[in-house]
């Protein structure tokens, strides 16, 4: 490999990791200021704001892509965004994680790997970004479920003290930490600037897919039409998802020994391979130069698939 070859890959990798830096950072300023204007008085939050998050709130839910439509059940990108709390667009996600698979890819090429797993580390460092969001969505749903009986049990205790709803969500807003006191919060800023507080907790479930929530959002759903004491409707709710949450972790606890054997079991023959691989080529390559070996690794990734899901509903129980 002659040094003007490496010196031009070396170039297009730093181009393309300042370009996206730049791309990142872009849009801080305008939102500096706006935040600036905001706490100057510049920009008001008058009716017109107001009715625009009111028709955004009502239509939004009317957009739907055709990948939405054929695939209802799997959330979009956005919404996994949305989900995490993570404040970048799903093209700055993936700019960064095609800069990282090309930057894996040159990498594994100079360090001397095989031709043919190039490819191979480029896709594992493009995944990257995608799987740090989905841990961090997931993360922050656990810590949401952790804390939801908690804040229920505040908004009941104010209630009773002779606040609103809308003004529990308030102190649930100011005195537990996020990530629910940030959805609290929006809750009660929406109802502020006009939006009813009945869509207001919908939005809020599509942000957090939890069903102890949908519990509580549709209890006061129900209360806001047909009266009751909502107090003591929050305080059973509070004790019923505290319940569940320790039924959960006890049955985590005895499925524990299930799911770390499906794990070794899945990821043994995969690190074999690579194990294999490395230190006796010839020996493997059958697998894909081989008519045979190739029905061999279609039945195997096949019966990997089949023992993932079946292991997968053994230790799935639900609450």
């Amino acid at each position: 490999m002659t040094p003007i070859l490496i010196s031009l890959l070396v170039f297009v990798a730093v181009a393309g990791v300042v370009g996206l830096v730049a791309f990142v950072l872009a849009d801080t300023p305008s939102r500096t200021a706006d935040r600036l204007d905001l706490l100057t008085g510049r920009r008001r939050k008058e009716d017109d704001e107001a009715a625009s998050i009111l028709k955004k709130s009502a239509f939004e839910n009317d957009k739907r892509s055709l990948l939405h439509l054929l695939t209802p059940n799997i959330p979009s990108l956005q919404k996994i965004l949305m989900q995490a709390d993570c404040h970048i667009s799903a093209s700055t996600l993936f700019g960064i994680g095609l800069v990282l698979g090309v930057l894996g890819a040159t990498g594994s090429w100079l360090a001397g790997v095989p031709s043919y797993l190039t490819p191979l580390a480029g896709l594992v460092m493009f995944v990257v970004p995608f799987g740090w969001l989905l841990n961090k969505r997931r993360m922050r749903l656990k810590a949401f479920a952790a804390q939801l009986s908690d804040a229920l049990e505040l908004v009941a205790r104010a209630l009773r003290a002779g606040h609103s709803l809308a003004a529990g969500m308030h102190v649930v807003a100011e005195e537990m930490p996020s990530p629910i006191a940030d959805e609290f919060g929006r809750v009660y800023e929406e109802q502020n600037l006009g939006i009813p507080i009945e869509d207001a907790l919908r939005s809020v479930c599509d942000r957090v897919p939890n069903l102890d929530l949908r519990f509580f959002v549709t209890s006061v759903l129900i209360q806001r039409q047909t009266g009751g004491d909502l107090s003591e409707i929050l305080d059973k709710i509070g004790y019923v998802v505290r319940e569940r949450f320790r039924i959960l972790g006890q049955v985590k606890a005895l499925t524990a020994e299930g799911r770390l054997s499906g794990i070794i079991l899945i990821a043994l023959p995969f690190g074999l391979f690579l194990i294999m691989l490395h230190i006796k080529p010839d020996y493997v390559e059958k697998l894909w130069t081989h008519p045979t070996g190739v029905k061999m690794g279609v039945f195997a990734l096949i019966a990997q698939l089949v023992g993932a899901l079946v292991i997968k509903k053994i230790v799935n129980i639900k609450v």
